[in-house]
């Protein structure tokens, strides 16, 4: 089995090249505040009767359509790529994809969205693991110390300190949502399988969609729209102008862009920078719906951009554990 992420090179891209880790920093940045955007977005619609499934699924089929030909231009004709990979772009899809937005909105069925957020952005931490056990990479005092700021960040930008009702089927679906998040993470930053990323992006969207489409006819997903016009705080829009930005914005680019990202940072500090998609969250939420952050969630975002750092830091001093022959 190939390795998943190029972590596993002792000596990383990521500090060798200035300029790709500047770059990748951007696109992790310009993916996560894509990301963010969705929730707010998709609340106006939310409020005028679609549900949760089909908002993600015409979320999800819009980008495949716009990144699909880009992907296949990337592609070159080198068919082979696809033929070869598509276990790994089935896979993406299945979980990265499909698996981590169903998991996440049946979560949130069950209990508060702070809590379901929270429990699926630990994915950086099983990131860590992941590279742990698999590649051999014990990660440093920095990188620990990193991760546990982010958390605290998380707490303070999710409010959670007040208190929040935790259901057991929540739990379990918000960690399945993890698993999909940490997948996105882990896959999207190989370049050893030859494929473009944006061939890989556009072959997990295309089957993202037709999980989710089937998810939908099999009643798994219960599927409702409206034409009503949603409301924001800047005003009232038509139905089709939220699911354009939804498709376009926080899945076509957010996937594209979140690639490329995680291509040239590696998994594990691409899923730290990927936090501020919370404190994006948050920030939209304030633009387009009027709930204002407070300033305990402003320090959380703070706390946030701290373990970024620290992380990135901490990426110094992996040490690789090579197994002693028996």
């Amino acid at each position: 089995m190939t390795a998943m992420t190029h972590d596993s090179d002792p000596v990383a891209p990521i500090v060798a090249d200035g300029s790709r880790l500047a770059a990748g920093l951007l696109l992790a940045i310009v993916s996560a505040a894509s990301f963010g955007m969705s929730g707010a977005l998709a609340r106006g619609l939310l409020d005028t009767g679609w549900t949760a499934g089909s908002v993600v699924l015409v979320r999800v089929a819009l980008a495949a359509a716009v990144v699909l030909p880009f992907g296949i231009v990337a592609l070159r004709g080198r068919w082979r790529l696809v033929r070869r990979n598509a276990g790994l772009i089935g896979l993406y899809g299945l979980l990265a994809v499909a698996g981590a937005q169903f998991c996440y909105f049946q979560a949130i069925t069950h209990m508060q969205v702070g809590p379901a957020i929270l429990i699926e952005y630990t994915a950086p931490a099983a990131v860590v693991v992941f590279l742990w056990l698999r590649h051999g990479q014990r990660p440093g005092p920095l990188t620990l110390a990193g991760a546990g700021v982010a958390a605290l960040g998380l707490v303070l930008v999710l409010d959670l300190l007040s208190g929040a009702d935790l259901s057991t089927a929540g739990v379990l679906w918000a960690l399945a949502a993890m698993v999909g998040a940490a997948s996105y993470f882990i896959i999207s930053a190989d370049e050893s399988n030859g494929l473009p990323g944006l061939t890989l992006a556009a072959g997990g969207l295309v089957v993202g969609t037709a999980v989710l489409g089937t998810l939908g006819l099999v009643g798994l997903m219960p599927m409702t729209a409206s034409t009503a016009r949603a409301s924001y705080a800047v005003g009232d829009v038509a139905w089709w102008v939220p699911l354009i930005g939804l498709g376009v914005i926080t899945a076509a680019l957010a996937y594209v862009a979140g690639v490329a990202a995680n291509r040239r940072l590696g998994s594990r500090l691409a899923s730290f920078v990927a936090l501020l998609e919370v404190v994006a969250s948050v920030g939209f939420a304030w633009l387009l719906l009027d709930e204002l952050p407070r300033a305990v969630q402003l320090l959380g975002g703070l706390l946030i951009l701290a373990g970024v750092v620290g992380v990135k830091l901490g990426e110094r001093t992996v040490r690789t554990e090579v197994p002693t022959p028996a």
